[in-house]
């Protein structure tokens, strides 16, 4: 049997992979908020975690690597990075393993003011994946997290 060359391999993997057109999809609607979250000095990715952070009130690292899919490293060092731009502060805690944190006045505010950016992305985000695109991809989310549930 001929083997396929790698050009070919290539070519279809480049053409159907999932993956690859997610990480496509992705930086583009990360430019779009990064793009309107710059001039606050603050990046989707931060976002995510100042938005979580003012949901939970006082934020445990566990459960928000699983709420926002990330592994441990990648969220210590965001927050560490946040912590030295004012954003959030830790807590203090009896268990000194666990590094609670939770936004401070400053971070309250940063997030306060990125609203009318994040509006602004969030409309751009829409027109260029189209609203089909959106409900599928709530159902989705939705579906991944309930798997990830159990």
């Amino acid at each position: 049997m001929p083997t396929k060359s790698i050009s070919t391999i290539a070519g279809t993997i480049a053409e159907e992979c999932i993956a690859v057109r997610m990480r496509i999809l992705n930086r583009a609607v990360t430019r779009i908020y990064d793009d309107a979250l710059r001039p606050l000095g603050l990046r989707v990715t931060q976002m995510n975690i100042l938005v979580a952070a003012g949901k939970m009130g006082i934020a445990h690292p566990a459960p928000m690597c699983r709420n926002l899919r990330l592994d441990g490293s990648t969220l210590s060092r965001n927050v560490e990075r946040m912590k030295s731009k004012g954003w959030l502060e830790t807590v203090s805690t009896a268990d000194g393993r666990a590094q609670p944190f939770q936004l401070t006045r400053q971070g309250k505010d940063l997030l306060r003011s990125a609203q009318t950016p994040w509006r602004r992305a969030q409309k751009r985000a829409r027109a260029l994946l189209g609203d089909g695109f959106i409900e599928v991809l709530e159902r989705t989310v939705e579906r991944v997290r309930r798997d990830a549930e159990g």
